[in-house]
């Protein structure tokens, strides 16, 4: 089996959504194909559902799309870690506040750092702070 890899919503929409479509976001997908399992927090289906409903409701997908690409991924397995969401008030906060993040984006360089896992995002603040921090980047 591949590396785990922790992976944000950003890069899950890439996978769904053909304006978001990329070869980096297409190899890691393929690598999950392959039998990786990919780590997210909690936080990420309710992030990538929230983000395929914006896309539908902007137009960039039907509502059938939309469906097609929630079964998808509802279809692939993924490990849930589920203690950053505990760390919210403490650690993640901490980590949100050092390099001006959201807390929902210091939730997955947490995940990254505590599990000394790669991280695969599109987020642009997202990935210059887990390279400041030693986190090895995918895609």
């Amino acid at each position: 089996m591949t590396e785990a890899f922790v992976v944000d919503a950003s890069l899950a929409l890439a996978w769904v959504l053909p304006s978001q479509a990329s070869s980096a976001a297409e190899a890691l997908l393929a690598r999950i194909e392959s039998g990786a399992v990919p780590v997210v927090p909690a936080l990420w289906f309710l992030e990538v559902a929230n983000g395929l409903l914006a896309a539908e409701r902007r137009k960039l997908l039907t509502p059938a799309e939309r469906h097609q690409a929630l079964g998808q991924l509802s279809g692939m397995r993924f490990t849930v870690d589920d203690e950053s969401g505990h760390a919210a008030f403490g650690r993640v906060s901490a980590l949100a506040d050092e390099h001006r993040l959201s807390v929902y984006d210091a939730v997955y360089l947490d995940v990254a750092l505590r599990r000394a896992l790669p991280l695969g995002s599109r987020d642009r603040a997202l990935v210059a702070a887990a390279r400041r921090r030693g986190v090895s980047i995918l895609g």
